[in-house]
């Protein structure tokens, strides 16, 4: 029998017939010592039965594989949705709102005691990917194609809808600090950023201790949204802080839904360290996908895009981005990460302004590089590795001590997020490279604030006063808060 599990027919975002990386097989430390021929046969109740040559059976136990054991390499994960609809579909999405209608209380404003089984707030942040893709399906601008979104969340029930962009802006400064510190000590580099699961799992389950200190510690977009939704600080009007929201709830009361581009997101939320064993609760509570979004839409009668009202995005900074629609930092599909850290790194560590970002590819159009040469010398090299093929690329660098990098930004999709196996599909008659191609524009189409212009504007209007709000602390000075929202997540030793 084969050491691994191969998976064929699936419709995953790496490769049909992905071989599974984990072996699943059940535990056989235990088994007594057999001979190597036997049979199997399946007993009427579903049992599975070894028979071996002198007429003993066993029973064969059943394999599992588990959230926190998967390695969201998109084979199991796409496939077998059984694995992930129990904690993470929007059927429990339905399900709060649900009970939140039948309490008749207005969850947005009631003050929520800990020990209450009253109403949640529900959250919800929407990343600018699937807004794109949306878009691109229904024939929108990707910033009406939010706004309509926002008007048909907010009509079942939910309380805000937020754009991950937001909470992307302190994964940029944050991992522009880290790459800093890093490339002025000269240790664990490359960085290599940490904001897709997918390639996190992969990294953790199958490349060995070598390779985690190499991967950035800041929380992804998605993980921030989670926690600046839940623990602040929110900014009202006047420039106050204030908690989840208009009112000081308890974390444990504020539901949020992420919807992502990916699967693997699902994972990501699941794992053991972005729960608090404090207030019993996730920092980011269920993930859906584009796909489900759309599906949701469509199960509450939702047909006709043009007919849904547009309402205005809210916003965890008044006067900073309450105005925009879906918004997206510079850079590509994937959250910018290359083109934000090489410019303020250009900037800080050689006085270049406005430093040109020209991408080199050779046969792999995945991987590619950018350098920046001084005076004819290289003085930086940062690529972008999408798709499984450049992960291993990447690997094989690191491992041999030949990776020439300072900075790669890895992505499990080829292609990166915008191509994540969550997005909806081209529709009949349109190829993929085209559907891609449209979904690309849809995304960049919007700009958002600089993600250094987000902190300074949040620096200026927080008090000059720190105060507790659960087990988050507000300081005037934002770097404090970047502490314990930013980082660090836990990876694996």
């Amino acid at each position: 029998m084969a050491s691994i599990v191969r998976l064929t027919d699936l419709d995953d975002f790496i490769t049909p017939s992905q071989a599974c990386i984990q072996p699943n097989g059940p535990d056989m430390s235990d088994a007594p010592a057999r001979p190597s021929v036997s049979k199997i046969a399946i007993e009427e109740d579903g049992r599975y039965i070894e028979v071996v040559e002198d007429g003993s059976k066993r029973e064969l136990k059943k394999a599992a594989i588990t959230l926190t054991d998967c390695l969201a390499c998109s084979g199991c994960v796409t496939s077998a949705e059984s694995v992930l609809v129990d904690m993470q579909t929007y059927k429990e999405l339905d399900d709060v709102l649900a009970r939140n209608a039948a309490m008749s209380v207005d969850s947005g404003h009631a003050a929520v005691s800990e020990g209450d089984e009253g109403p949640v707030r529900v959250v919800v942040s929407l990343s600018p990917q699937s807004v794109a893709s949306l878009a691109v399906r229904h024939k929108l601008s990707a910033p009406v194609a939010f706004k309509k979104i926002a008007g048909h969340l907010k009509s079942i029930g939910v309380d805000a809808v937020y754009d991950t962009t937001f909470g992307r802006s302190f994964s940029l400064v944050e991992t522009h600090r880290e790459f800093m510190m890093r490339f002025e000590s000269g240790k664990d580099m490359p960085l290599l950023t940490s904001a897709c699961p997918g390639w996190v799992c992969y990294a953790e389950k199958t490349q060995g201790d070598f390779v985690l200190p190499y991967i950035s510690a800041v929380k992804s977009p998605q993980q921030m949204m989670g926690m600046l939704t839940k623990y602040g600080p929110h900014l009202d009007a006047a420039g106050a802080t204030a908690a989840a929201g208009s009112t000081a709830l308890p974390p444990n009361k504020v539901y949020h839904v992420a919807v992502m581009p990916c699967y693997d997101k699902k994972l990501e939320a699941s794992r053991e360290d972005f729960y608090s064993d404090v207030f019993q609760t996730r920092d980011v509570d269920c993930v859906i996908t584009t796909g489900e979004l759309e599906t949701m839409m469509q199960d509450r009668g939702v047909t006709e895009w043009g007919e849904l009202p547009e309402v205005a995005v809210d916003t965890l900074a008044p006067g900073l981005d309450s105005t925009a629609g879906a918004a997206v930092h510079g850079g590509g599909g994937s959250g910018g990460y290359l083109e934000y850290v090489f410019r303020r790194a250009a900037r800080e560590l050689f006085g270049v302004e406005d430093a040109a970002i020209e991408y080199e590819s050779r046969r792999n159009p995945d991987f590619r590089e950018v350098k920046l040469t001084v005076d004819g010398d290289v003085k930086l090299r940062f690529a972008s590795a999408y798709g499984m093929k450049s992960i291993q690329t990447v690997m094989r660098q690191v491992k041999r001590g030949t990776c020439k990098f300072h900075f790669i930004e890895i992505m499990a999709c080829p292609k990166g997020c915008n191509n994540g196996g969550g997005q909806l599909v081209a529709v009949e008659g349109v190829d993929e490279q085209s559907h891609f191609d449209s979904v690309e524009r849809a995304y960049a189409s919007p700009r958002a604030h600089s993600a250094h212009c987000v902190i300074l504007h949040l620096k200026k209007r927080m008090p000059k006063c720190g105060r507790s709000v659960g087990r988050v602390a507000m300081f005037a000075d934002l770097m404090p808060v970047l502490d314990v929202f930013a980082g660090t997540r836990q990876i694996a030793q």
